[in-house]
């Protein structure tokens, strides 16, 4: 056999044995952290997409405390422990939702297809923005809770109490991204994500116990704000930082959050496959 008929053949048994073979989990870990260093390389690029988790807390807090403090609760001050949490948990959903229109975007743009060639786990290229974009969900919930002790609030739970919180938080806006990277994994445009995801977001933000106590509510109103997953999240958060206690609700919202990731996971990447 010449030398270059065996180079041929050896070259042919090198790739039978990358495509064939799987990549283990150490190596699909590997690969994941690669792409979450891309993701996060990529959000230092770019400022813009820092918006909805810097200036929009800042702006939530500041307006809904004065505008609508004293008419719900009598005061500013009053307000501060109802309002902080459910702004945590409406800044941790809208960031959610950028993680499904930078994945539709990107598939648009052609990257994907450059990951296909390469002998690399399927879930990398989801799993690896997600995990990058816990520095988001981290960053809203730090500059959300800092805006109200500026502003006077003062929670119960002590320094354990907000750091549960806070934790939560960004557990609850990791695992709610999963529903809309499934949504950019089945949109045909950026434009498509973040519309349907602005139809998910504002029922789910506006029509829980976010910004007005559940009593003050229509009695149709208030059983679906009982069952909304988001109201669920925010009570857990409340107990934990205006009370320091770890509540019923807290094992909900876990558990929640872990069904929610247990079934978009697996269908983000499933749909995500076919695509590609």
């Amino acid at each position: 056999m010449s030398t270059t008929l065996l180079a041929e053949h050896e070259t042919t048994e090198i790739l039978d044995r990358v495509i064939v073979t799987r990549p283990s989990l150490r190596d699909t870990l590997d690969q994941s952290l690669a792409m979450a260093w891309r993701a996060l390389k990529k959000m230092r690029r770019n400022p813009e997409q820092w918006f909805d988790v810097t200036l929009q807390p800042l702006l939530f807090t500041a307006m809904f405390a004065y505008i609508f403090g004293g008419a719900i609760t009598g005061s500013v001050q009053d307000y501060l422990p109802l309002l902080i949490t459910g702004i945590l948990a409406q800044t941790a959903l809208t960031a959610s939702m950028a993680t499904g229109i930078q994945l539709r975007e990107d598939m648009d743009k052609g990257v994907f297809d450059r990951f296909k060639s390469l002998p690399i786990a399927r879930i990398a290229p989801l799993v690896g923005p997600a995990l990058a974009d816990l520095v988001r969900y981290g960053t809203a919930a730090t500059l959300t809770i800092l805006t109200g002790l500026l502003m006077g609030y003062r929670p119960g739970g002590g320094v354990l109490g907000v750091l549960g919180g806070w934790l939560l938080t960004v557990v609850a806006g990791w695992s709610l991204a999963w529903i809309f990277t499934y949504l950019g994994t089945r949109a045909r445009s950026a434009q498509a994500v973040q519309g349907i995801s602005m139809m998910i977001m504002f029922p789910l933000t506006f029509l829980s116990n976010a910004f007005v106590p559940t009593s003050t509510l229509p009695g149709w109103l208030e059983a679906f704000v009982k069952v909304n997953p988001v109201s669920l999240v925010i009570s857990a958060v409340r107990d934990l930082m205006n009370d320091g206690a770890v509540t019923a609700n807290v094992g909900w919202a876990l558990l929640g959050c872990g069904i929610v990731v247990a079934i978009f996971l697996p269908l983000s990447v499933r749909s995500y496959s076919r695509k590609m």
